[in-house]
């Protein structure tokens, strides 16, 4: 996903590109900590992982038990697109209180 955002917030101008980017940077901090959690290098890690997503590996992730980047659907990690969803959702909305409290970006 913040391939993605990373990707449209280029097609953007002013604030909202900025916006857009600063999300897109912020959810790679997801595999960072868990890779920093389990002993791994994270940054050597994040950065296989980002380029194995850019090769089209969409299914690979991190594998704390191993160690390493792995296909996750061939591990039987699967979690429910649902809570996936539910959680962006919600993570969108705080942001969206946030920068209209702060009044740093007018947000609908």
């Amino acid at each position: 996903m913040s391939m993605q955002l990373a990707a449209w917030s280029k097609e953007l101008h002013g604030m909202e590109s900025y916006c857009i980017k600063e999300f897109a940077d912020a959810l790679e901090v997801i595999p960072y900590t868990l890779a920093e959690n389990v002993g791994l290098n994270p940054i050597a890690i994040v950065t296989e992982l980002r380029n194995r997503h850019a090769k089209g590996e969409q299914n690979t992730g991190i594998n704390a038990r191993k160690g390493q980047i792995t296909t996750i659907l061939e591990e039987n990690v699967v979690q429910s697109f649902l809570v996936s969803t539910s959680a962006i959702s919600l993570l969108c909305k705080c942001i969206r209180i946030i920068l209209k409290i702060d009044d740093i970006v007018t947000v609908m």
